[in-house]
């Protein structure tokens, strides 16, 4: 196999992204485009063009837009406004190469695209995945009293997931409580209880008892379970959501859903041993990939995959807000595991054609499988 064919391949091959968020459709100013651009904030005298992200987005996103490599970042913000967002979400939906999505609907701060908008954008096909925790909101908003709260709880997801398109459920357990949790199923006499505290305090769910009962009817639902790990904004205490602390949970629910594990740095080596571990395990490292930025890719990937099971390893780019990360999250995915896929058929340890055959399927197999999608799009 001629060097790089591998990575030639990948980016033939049309990517199942299997965790991502609608786009912004209105203009944006560049304190708002600098605010999504960070999982941080922005603080005086600095600019998030100044990260690994901001970086690569001058570097890898400033020619989808007809500008020079490392375009400065006024002259970038300049030409993105004049495109217009209609035509900038479209390029770079159309330079991720993506044919699938399937869309947290769950988190919309500011509008959104719908999941048929980012397809349409996309000339792609968008599934839903339901965040639970908004199901129990929405619940508790409706008004319902603590002893009825469990049943409505249950009624309101079965009616969430079967709405057309949904393919999957998601918990942020990670931002509400972390993951040091009580493994087993609270009783009804806990969940009651535990709503009456919540429903009284009117707060958003970060209940740690029904936090677990939202899981366990995860379990329930009997659809792919999406959880958050690792990296994300300051709501979340980063040791606390390190996956290895749901080892008792997955031993418990062994034999039930798939649990696919998000984003995971810096716990991507955590990450890999759960599913080398547990059957039902996948993970992923979408989020990270565009925060390190392609010249970093490989390495987490290659830290990912120490033990990981071929057939365990999802793509998404979770692009939330700014199309910009659809594109630099495909292109680092493509680059950094094409790269380290052809170093091991250099040197002998990997045939070409297990090699081709691993990259066909975690840019979109080992998704459509977990997910039971149609083959094409």
């Amino acid at each position: 196999m001629a060097g790089g064919a591998v990575h030639e391949a990948l980016a033939d091959l049309e990517l199942v992204d299997h965790h991502c968020h609608g786009v912004v459709t209105a203009p944006l100013d560049r304190a708002d485009f600098e605010a999504l651009l960070t999982e941080g904030g922005r603080w005086p005298g600095t600019t998030t063009f100044d990260t690994p992200a901001g970086v690569a987005v001058r570097r890898y996103c400033a020619p989808v837009l007809g500008l020079e490599r490392h375009a400065p970042a006024d002259v970038y913000l300049a030409r993105r406004a004049e495109l217009g967002p209609a035509e900038v979400n479209r390029r770079f939906l159309a330079a991720a190469r993506t044919g699938v999505f399937c869309v947290d609907t769950g988190y919309t701060p500011q509008p959104l695209t719908t999941p048929a908008e980012l397809a349409s954008a996309a000339g792609a096909v968008a599934y839903e995945v339901v965040r639970l925790e908004s199901v129990a909101e929405a619940v508790a908003g409706r008004g319902v009293d603590a002893g009825g709260y469990a049943d409505a709880f249950r009624s309101a997801a079965l009616d969430a997931v079967r709405r057309p398109g949904v393919v999957g459920v998601k918990s942020v357990a990670a931002y509400r409580t972390g993951f040091v949790l009580d493994p087993a199923r609270p009783s009804d006499a806990d969940v009651t209880r535990a709503a009456r505290r919540w429903l009284a305090r009117g707060a958003r769910l970060d209940d740690r008892v029904l936090v677990r009962h939202l899981l366990w009817t995860a379990v329930d639902l009997g659809l792919p379970l999406q959880l958050h790990t690792g990296f994300g904004d300051p709501d979340i205490r980063l040791h606390s959501v390190d996956p290895a602390h749901l080892t008792d949970w997955l031993r418990l629910i062994a034999g039930t859903i798939p649990v696919l594990l998000l984003h995971c740095w810096p716990y991507q080596r955590q990450a890999g041993y759960l599913a080398a571990v547990f059957e039902q395990v996948y993970l992923d490292v979408g989020l990270t990939l565009h925060h390190v930025g392609p010249a970093r890719a490989r390495a987490v990937l290659e830290e990912a995959l120490e033990i990981t099971p071929f057939r365990k390893l999802l793509y998404s780019s979770d692009a939330y807000g700014v199309a910009e990360f659809y594109g630099l999250g495909a292109l680092a995915f493509r680059r950094g595991l094409g790269e380290l896929l052809q170093d091991r058929v250099d040197a002998g340890e990997l045939a070409p054609a297990d090699a081709l055959r691993l990259a066909r399927w975690a840019a979109a197999d080992n998704a459509r499988q977990v997910y039971r999608l149609p083959d094409g799009h």
